[in-house]
């Protein structure tokens, strides 16, 4: 345990990495059947590795209660369920888990799918200058997010 973690405002900034972390871990990832992980998917897999988790210390994690402190045994568990390692629960910064960036590159292509085809229907007859001026910056922007992910 880090200093940080010391006073009070250092279990609240933990606990709000841990849980932004779960989040977007349960946002993102899919089980292994290609399932959401619900409350039961994750209490079977820690129970799988010896840890138990009630509903309410779960709901405490995902909204960053400080009344739960997780201990190295449950982080640990925690990362082998979702396919992470444990310490990117618990660090700030970092890389994403690589299967966490393929997803969300995943989602911004159909979120921006998603944007050109409500241009499209609502401009398309009506202002095609304007839906023209929308793709284009929508093809910029895809052009520079290949650009960013290019080694």
């Amino acid at each position: 345990m880090s200093k940080r973690d010391a006073g009070p405002a250092g279990r609240e900034r933990s606990a709000e990495i841990l849980a932004d972390k779960i989040n977007l871990l349960l946002d993102t990832l899919r089980t292994e059947a290609g399932g959401t992980f619900d409350f039961a998917t994750i209490q079977q897999g820690l129970k799988d590795r010896g840890v138990a988790i009630s509903r309410t210390k779960w709901h405490y994690l995902k909204t960053a209660d400080t009344r739960v402190r997780p201990d190295e045994k449950l982080l640990r568990a925690l990362g082998e369920v979702f396919g992470v390692d444990p310490r990117y629960l618990v660090h700030e910064d970092g890389p994403l888990p690589q299967q966490v960036e393929q997803e969300l590159q995943t989602v911004r292509a159909l979120r921006r799918a998603e944007v050109r085809n409500f241009a499209a229907r609502a401009l398309g007859q009506i202002d095609p200058e304007g839906l023209q001026a929308i793709l284009e910056v929508i093809e910029k922007k895809e052009q520079s997010s290949q650009d960013d992910s290019t080694p």
